[in-house]
């Protein structure tokens, strides 16, 4: 039947939050008394909210429950994002472009609480027929749970859909689901190649995301 819906992944694709998320999450280890890592914001991209609190509680020594862990720097993240939403160039456009021919779901590894500030403040919440974050489904990306899941609520199948992904275990994650994939792969985090090269296409920004693209007539 053709592309019936484009599902967009949130942090890296609309909104350049990964830089944020990192010194957020970087300077609570810090503050905590853990052990910070290198890769660990690289290791997290794609954790569900149960899976990262518990990766900085059990393995970078962060010594509070991972219940508090999540809670605390969740608050720190509404915080940022009540002050600025860094939306990436030409991401309301795009919404507002596929908006017009194709239902739109958001499945993203942010908390839920997380997501409708960002869409809410950005203007965008009424464009999505559905949103779901991966702390609502069994696990969390590279697993293509939420993207599943999110198709079925769309009343779409997944392979009638074009998903939009920027990080490795995203991509895997929509990959997996069966979906048409696009990455748009942010720089300071790139997708390993083998995993970019799953993608159907590679946009360098939004403003590349044309109903050519989505729907592979290029």
């Amino acid at each position: 039947m053709g592309i019936a819906a484009v599902v967009f992944d949130m942090d890296g694709v609309l909104i350049d939050s990964e830089p944020i998320w990192e010194q957020v999450r970087h300077d609570y280890v810090v503050l905590k008394g853990g052990r910070w890592q290198p890769d660990s914001q690289k290791k997290m991209m794609g954790m569900n909210t149960l899976e990262w609190s518990s990766y900085l509680a059990d393995d970078l020594g962060v010594a509070e429950p991972a219940g508090k862990v999540a809670a605390d720097v969740i608050d720190l993240m509404a915080d940022r994002y009540a002050h600025h939403v860094p939306l990436l160039p030409g991401a309301v456009e795009a919404v507002q472009r596929c908006a017009g021919s194709w239902k739109l779901g958001l499945a993203s590894s942010s908390p839920a609480t997380v997501i409708d500030l960002v869409l809410a403040k950005s203007g965008l919440l009424d464009l999505f027929t559905t949103v779901l974050s991966t702390e609502e489904v069994g696990r969390g990306k590279p697993a293509p749970d939420v993207y599943l899941t999110v198709a079925q609520r769309l009343g779409v199948d997944p392979k009638d859909c074009t998903a939009v992904e920027d990080s490795t275990n995203g991509l895997l994650s929509a990959h997996g689901a069966g979906m048409r994939l696009i990455a748009a792969p942010r720089p300071e985090f790139p997708p390993r190649p083998d995993v970019l090269a799953l993608a159907d296409a590679v946009i360098g920004d939004l403003d590349q995301l044309t109903a050519d693209v989505v729907t592979g007539t290029v």
